[in-house]
C-alpha cells in the first residue's frame, strides 16, 4: 500500500480550500485538487466547524516589518532613538518601546520583532453569548425545542426591539455551536440542528453537479418520437 507523504498547506493552498468550500465544491473535489483524500480537507475545513475564519489584518498604527527593518539597521550603525524615529516619522517613545520589548540593542532583530508583535496581536473576541449568561439559556433553550438558529435570532428581536444587548444572530449561533473553542454552548446542542451536520454546509454546495440525483444518459422529453403521441405504439 503506497502511503502519502504529510504536506504543509501555506496559505494560499488554504486560501484555495475554503474559496472552493464556499462555492460548493464538496471535499473530495478539492482534496483532488491537491493528490489528497478528503479527510486532508476535513482536516482544514472542519478546525473551524466548516466556517471560514476571519482574515487577520494589521493594525495601521502599528509598525511594519520595513519599518522594523530600519531600526535594526539604525541600531547597527549606532544611530539615536530620537534619529530612527524621526526618520520614520514616529514618536521616540514608539520606537524605545519596540527596542526595549524585543531584547534591547544588543539582541533586536526585525524579523524576531515582527512574528512576536504578529502572535501577541491575536487576541479573539469574546463571544456574546459567552458573556451574557440569559442570552446563552435562552438560546440553549429554544435549540432544544428544535428551533432554528435563525428562528431564534428572529423571536430575540421581535421580543426584545431596541434592546440590541438581548440580540443574536444566526451567525454567531451557528459559530458558537460549530467552533465549540468559544464554550458558549454544548457541543451536544449541535445535534439540536435539523441538519445534523457536524460542520456548517456552504449555501452554494449541491451534489448535483457531480451526476448525482440525474439519470444517466437521460432523453429529454422534447426530443421523443412523433410516435409517441398517438400512444398507438406500446413502450
Amino acid at each position: 500500500m503506497k502511503y502519502r507523504t504529510r504536506i504543509f498547506y501555506t496559505a494560499e493552498q488554504r486560501a484555495l480550500m475554503w474559496d472552493r468550500y464556499q462555492q460548493g465544491d464538496s471535499l473530495n473535489t478539492i482534496a483532488r485538487l491537491f493528490d489528497r483524500g478528503h479527510s486532508a480537507v476535513a482536516g482544514v475545513i472542519g478546525r473551524s466547524g466548516g466556517i471560514r475564519p476571519a482574515e487577520r489584518k494589521r493594525r495601521e498604527s502599528s509598525l511594519t516589518l520595513d519599518e522594523r527593518e530600519e531600526i535594526s539597521r539604525g541600531i547597527v550603525a549606532g544611530v539615536s532613538i530620537r534619529q530612527i524615529a524621526k526618520s520614520l516619522d514616529r514618536a521616540p517613545s514608539t520606537i524605545s518601546r519596540e527596542i526595549s520589548r524585543n531584547g534591547g540593542l544588543v539582541k533586536y532583530r526585525a524579523n524576531k520583532a515582527d512574528t512576536k508583535a504578529w502572535e501577541n496581536a491575536a487576541r479573539p473576541k469574546i463571544c456574546k453569548l459567552l458573556s451574557h449568561r440569559a442570552l446563552r439559556l435562552t438560546v440553549a433553550r429554544k435549540l432544544k425545542r428544535n428551533w432554528s438558529p435563525q428562528q431564534i435570532a428572529g423571536w430575540l428581536k421581535y421580543n426584545h426591539p431596541g434592546d440590541s444587548d438581548r440580540w443574536v444572530s444566526h451567525e454567531t449561533i451557528y459559530k458558537t455551536l460549530y467552533i465549540q473553542a468559544r464554550g458558549a454552548l454544548k457541543k451536544e446542542l449541535v445535534s439540536c440542528l435539523r441538519s445534523n451536520r457536524v460542520m456548517r454546509r456552504s449555501r452554494h454546495s449541491t451534489l448535483k453537479r457531480q451526476g448525482l440525483g440525474r439519470i444517466v444518459d437521460a432523453v429529454s422529453i422534447s426530443e421523443r418520437p412523433a410516435a409517441a403521441e398517438d400512444r398507438a405504439i406500446p413502450g
